[in-house]
């Protein structure tokens, strides 16, 4: 509000200050000084030998996979360039495309040093035809590679998965490759006996999905590939709940129990392809009279003797009865 006052008690002065300035001064101003400038870009695009220095992002490919390179490889190439002033304002203003070294067909034949002549015609495949070289940093690259031993290692999944509300995972998880080959020295291969993948968190799947995930790197050792993919099965599910009978195996013949309750409520997660698959005979509980009949509480506790794979997180309710002996009567 201060603010706004400031402004409405200085109207007159600031409209005075607008009227009185001299805008048709600067218009001119800033219109000779573009013409200045165009006239600037003509004489710099007319100009011989403008020299530019640039800076090319190296990209190695056709490495092999059980090799090592013996000294550090270079990320950049600096090179000074020279041509006519036009041609030189594209090199500036263009996006910098790498430039591919292929190692294998560089080193073919026992060369190990990308220089002279195939290292110029390279760097040339990325400037103009008619641009010349002034000079190139670094001056040569060592291609150089020590042959490393190698292992198998089965990939194992660390982090977390987890579904919404209506789904579950319908199964374990797959990995695609389902094993990597480890490279290093045999020392640091010897202390590895599985490629664990980096800590990665999944959330709220909906659907089987299949996902990329890194391998978590250790130092000293290359794993091909890097990256796998995980097969994650995922459906709907829904809950279902059926009373299954507790009975007792093992008695002795002249002996019955009693339960109480005699029936137990079994609730479970099913998937909507196998819920009218599953019947309450697919379930039973037959307690063992040996590992109960001495509980001085007169209770034991309930557990599921046949339960169908396809059912997950079956619960049961009570999760303990009680027992009577009698004895059988003829």
């Amino acid at each position: 509000m201060e603010i706004k006052a400031f402004f409405k008690k200085r109207q007159p002065e600031i409209k005075a200050f607008f009227s009185t300035f001299p805008w048709k001064n600067l218009l001119t101003f800033l219109f000779f000084l573009t013409l200045a400038f165009i006239f600037w870009l003509m004489l710099f695009f007319q100009k011989e030998n403008v020299e530019g220095t640039y800076k090319i992002p190296l990209k190695y490919t056709s490495i092999p996979d059980d090799a090592v390179f013996d000294n550090p490889l270079p990320d950049f190439l600096e090179v000074s360039a020279a041509d006519n002033g036009v041609q030189i304002f594209l090199l500036d203003i263009r996006k910098r495309d790498s430039l591919e070294i292929n190692v294998a067909e560089i080193t073919e034949g026992g060369n190990t040093v990308l220089q002279g002549d195939q290292y110029r015609q390279l760097i040339l495949s990325q400037l103009f035809p008619g641009t010349s070289i002034r000079g190139y940093y670094p001056m040569n690259i060592s291609l150089a590679t020590s042959r490393l031993q190698s292992k198998e290692l089965t990939v194992i999944f660390d982090g977390e998965i987890t579904t919404n509300r209506a789904n579950l995972m319908a199964g374990n998880t797959v990995f695609i490759p389902e094993t990597v080959i480890a490279y290093g020295a045999q020392q640091s291969l010897d202390k590895l006996k599985i490629a664990e993948t980096e800590y990665t968190v999944f959330k709220n799947l909906r659907a089987t999905s299949q996902l990329p995930v890194r391998i978590n790197s250790v130092e000293g050792v290359k794993f091909v590939p890097s990256q796998v993919e995980i097969h994650i099965p995922v459906e709907e599910y829904t809950e279902r709940t059926f009373e299954i009978p507790v009975t007792a195996v093992h008695m002795p013949g002249k002996l019955d129990v009693k339960f109480f309750p005699s029936r137990v409520s079994v609730t479970f997660s099913v998937t909507l392809e196998e819920y009218k698959k599953i019947v309450p005979e697919d379930f039973s509980i037959a307690l063992d009279y040996r590992k109960f009949y001495s509980n001085e509480d007169g209770r034991v506790e309930i557990e599921l003797t046949n339960c169908p794979a396809s059912v997950i997180n079956p619960r049961i309710s009570p999760a303990s009865v009680e027992f009577l002996f009698e004895n059988r009567t003829e």
